[in-house]
């Protein structure tokens, strides 16, 4: 029987001790648990962002896999503590719109509000419910525990209002939504909806004050230094240089914009 295996997202780094504490809860409840790091470095309290590395990378796992992200600046106050179940998956977390992407891209089959302290640590901090209530949650649900059990559903959940990219005429705007370790500057335009607006025409993508007129396959057809587009793994158009930083040479930050012009 293959060992059940927790991933973990959150936005604490790596510096304090706090992903060991949730590593060391679960593996309390359950020894035999795989932990997979996804992140500990989304940029503090940045929703959004986390929404969107979860839903970049949740389905390259094995079907089962139990979500615990943890993106929470609400931590203490009003948010409910949620589980989701997909067809596929279970996403435990702060229903604060963490999980809007990766719902639009799974059936769910239910949000249960986490409310049956029976499965929570004996103390809940009002700052750290990723240590007393989500990993435990986790660590249970992966020793098969229903999800029914946890608590009552929910008829409805957080949504982000996720901006999406905008037609007008013949300009398509979008904004960076992601800028990753190497300073790859990812939007939010993807790519069969690029290529729907471009089609075979002439086109131009204006970022900050750089124009750039054609796609890239691959950072190596870029001239060493090279301002490119292209589209990345996760298929959104992205603006990179090649052995190179595009954040810090064309100094734009994430929600700036992004606009193709036919």
């Amino acid at each position: 029987m293959r060992k059940p295996i927790i991933t973990l997202l959150t936005d604490f780094g790596i510096k304090d001790p706090y992903v060991a504490s949730m590593k060391g809860v679960i593996l309390n409840i359950n020894p035999q648990c795989t932990l997979i790091d996804i992140t500990h470095h989304v940029n503090p309290h940045d929703i959004q962002e986390g929404a969107f590395l979860l839903a970049k990378t949740y389905s390259y796992f094995p079907k089962g896999t139990i979500h615990l992200a943890v993106v929470d600046p609400g931590v203490g106050g009003a948010r409910k503590p949620i589980l989701l179940v997909t067809q596929n998956y279970l996403f435990v977390g702060p229903d604060n719109g963490l999980f809007t992407l990766v719902a639009k891209r799974e059936r769910v089959k239910q949000v249960i509000d986490l409310t049956n302290k029976k499965y929570f640590l004996p103390q809940i901090s009002t700052t750290f419910h990723g240590r007393d209530i989500f990993a435990p949650v986790a660590a249970y649900l992966s020793l098969g525990i229903p999800p029914s059990n946890f608590g009552e559903k929910l008829d409805h959940r957080v949504k982000l209002n996720l901006k999406e990219p905008v037609l007008r005429g013949k300009k398509l705007f979008g904004e960076i939504v992601l800028i990753d370790h190497f300073g790859n500057l990812i939007s939010n335009i993807d790519q069969p909806r690029f290529t729907n607006f471009a089609k075979c025409y002439p086109f131009v993508i204006r970022i900050g004050e750089k124009a750039i007129s054609n796609i890239k396959k691959g950072y190596w057809e870029g001239k060493k230094q090279e301002t490119i587009a292209l589209f990345g793994s996760g298929e959104f158009l992205e603006i990179s240089i090649n052995e190179g930083n595009a954040q810090r040479v064309l100094k734009v930050k994430k929600g700036e914009p992004i606009t193709i012009i036919i």
